[in-house]
């Protein structure tokens, strides 16, 4: 598996974990419990965007991972 796969496939997994605890966020009751699913939600993000930032940049000095 190439370096290029293995980050979009890192990326997917990611964002799976974000849109479980998006989930997880909209039905919790628990104050407390709700304000460290939402913080956690947000650092999931940030990674996200770090790693689809790193994914542009390795596109774009290795093409040949471009569309995989």
């Amino acid at each position: 598996m190439t370096v290029g796969a293995q980050v979009k496939q890192t990326l997917a997994g990611l964002k799976g974990a974000r849109a479980a605890l998006e989930n997880f966020v909209a039905v919790e009751e628990n104050p407390e419990a709700k304000a460290v699913l939402s913080r956690n939600l947000h650092k999931v993000g940030r990674v996200i965007a770090d790693m689809e930032k790193r994914l542009a940049v390795l596109e774009f000095e290795e093409p040949q991972y471009k569309g995989f």
